[in-house]
């Protein structure tokens, strides 16, 4: 096969059975037999239909890399809960290959050798609070807590909470953005703010 489009391919973030067609003048139909192969080959990580990561390049993918990937997996989405908080250093709580994001599709997960990319569903209304940070979107840090708040009201998610700098939380942010979501959720931003 040719090694320019395999070289290609492997410096791509992620691919998908059209681009393999492409790069190897082949048909959708012989580049979708060629990615499970290469899927079975462990040559290929198959995060959700017609979605693929290079096997190789994937230890050398850095922390902003998953983040594209999270983003790119589910259309619209942007990172938020733990994975945000983190990032923004308000919790200590260190996510270890699982990335959490919002999206306004499907509660959902995709997974592939040893990460997890998690989303929860939120109502168009609650979809808000988030910014593009270089190649991705992130919710900012009072977003991402109010998204945890919220979902954990709901009963659909747990955050350490004694992990937790609230003191690194603008709290007059968190009231203006607040106003959005049902009282359930600000009582519980209120008891543990």
């Amino acid at each position: 096969m040719n090694s320019e489009a395999w070289r290609t391919l492997k410096n791509r973030l992620f691919f998908t059975s059209r681009d393999v067609a492409v790069l190897f003048g082949i048909t959708p139909a012989a580049a979708h037999v060629l990615c499970s192969r290469q899927v079975k080959n462990g040559a290929f990580v198959r995060l959700r239909k017609d979605f693929y990561v290079s096997a190789d390049r994937l230890p050398w993918l850095e922390q902003k890399d998953f983040f594209v990937i999270a983003n790119y997996l589910q259309v619209p989405s942007y990172i938020s809960c733990t994975t945000a908080l983190a990032y923004h250093g308000v919790t200590t709580q260190v996510p270890r290959g699982w990335y959490e994001s919002a999206a306004l599709k499907r509660s959902i997960r995709y997974g592939g050798d040893g990460f997890d990319f998690l989303y929860f569903k939120l109502k168009k209304e609650f979809y808000f609070g988030f910014s593009k940070i270089g190649s991705f979107f992130m919710a900012s840090k009072e977003k991402a807590f109010l998204d945890a708040c919220h979902l954990e009201a709901f009963g659909r998610y747990s955050l350490d909470w004694s992990a937790l700098g609230e003191d690194r939380l603008d709290r007059d942010v968190l009231e203006s953005m607040m106003v959005a979501f049902p009282e359930r959720t600000r009582k519980l931003v209120r008891r543990i703010m």
